[in-house]
């Protein structure tokens, strides 16, 4: 049995439907895919987990964690763990990246803030994994092998190298100076959904232990929409008083901005690399159309730290004109 049998067949069982339909609602960057029902009041979304690439069982068990902490997360109503089926609610068709604009984004990101807040208050299962040297290293260097040298051709000589090693080190060394919170990881607009007792809060299955300020900064810096830095930075004040206010851990306002701002480039890095390898490994080409978003907010922010300078030089000087040269050879062909 086919996989589109195999979850049709499921989701009639599990709805007591037999003529039950389903109709594609989402796919994700990873394997999962999302389906709602038809001919049924209320709707309901079947998610599809292939066991052998994506193991239901690190959302189910975050999504008792968060929920067990009062944060809004969906309601499953039937699984099948070991197929990697799930029924949740209906949460609608539309995410926060859809639906936030100028002027609903202040109200809309304090009603994210509520959820983040809560996130970070939780106390992390004792298991979970630390986003640690060894973690905040390998998504530093998806950079150089899936941007740099799949995407751009590059060969990074030894200068490259220690240019590279040295902006990953204090990188990896501000990370882990921060106060340690549970973490989402991909705390954006896309993974919000305007609910009842909400927002909603999706795709936490990669959550860890980690620098505070990650979630933030991934809140108001998406990879998939940007705002004036000006709104970033009242934004990121806005939090930090309601996390100080609430008793979590953040550090003076202006060393939070600091290491806002570092670990974002931290993140802004990781991204372009998966970009690239969701093109190149995934097949997945639409992702790297955002890519010059990321290079936008790393020039905003590189300027600003001298201990960043060579790392920007080499982007200036050696990775734009190859995206240059590569955009040329496209257009040409």
């Amino acid at each position: 049995m086919n996989r589109e049998t195999q979850r049709l067949a499921w989701a009639r069982q599990a709805l007591s439907h037999p003529d039950l339909q389903l109709e594609r609602a989402s796919v994700d960057a990873g394997f999962r895919s999302y389906w709602r029902t038809l001919d049924i009041t209320p709707s309901r979304i079947v998610m599809d987990s292939p066991p052998d690439k994506e193991d239901v069982r690190p959302w189910l068990a975050m999504r008792e964690v968060l929920q067990a902490a009062g944060v809004r997360v969906p309601q499953v109503l039937a699984e099948d763990v070991d197929a990697g089926f799930l029924v949740l609610e209906d949460l609608g068709v539309t995410t926060y990246l859809h639906d936030i604009d100028e002027a609903n984004a202040d109200a809309m990101f304090d009603a994210a803030i509520d959820q983040l807040l809560k996130l970070q208050a939780t106390q992390p299962p004792a298991d979970l994994h630390r986003f640690d040297e060894a973690m905040i290293a390998r998504e530093l260097r998806l950079l150089d092998e899936w941007f740099c040298g799949a995407h751009l051709g590059m060969t990074l000589d030894c200068d490259d190298m220690e240019t590279l090693d040295a902006a990953y080190r204090h990188l990896i060394d501000a990370a882990l100076a921060q106060p340690q919170v549970l973490m989402h990881r991909d705390f954006m607009p896309r993974n919000l959904m305007q609910a009842d007792g909400g927002p909603a809060v999706l795709d936490f299955q990669d959550a860890a232990i980690g620098p505070i300020a990650y979630d933030a900064i991934s809140l108001f810096k998406d990879a998939f929409l940007s705002w004036p830095q000006d709104r970033v930075d009242a934004w990121l004040r806005h939090y930090h008083a309601r996390a100080s206010a609430a008793g979590l851990p953040v550090p003076p306002l202006e060393r939070f901005l600091r290491d806002a701002d570092l670990i974002g480039v931290q993140r802004h890095i990781k991204i372009i690399g998966v970009f690239s390898r969701l093109h190149y490994r995934d097949s997945k080409p639409k992702y790297l159309a955002d890519v010059p978003r990321f290079f936008a907010y790393l020039d905003e922010v590189l300027p600003k730290y001298p201990q960043l300078a060579d790392l920007h030089a080499f982007i200036e000087g050696k990775v734009k004109p190859a995206m240059a040269a590569r955009s040329e050879a496209d257009t040409s062909a």
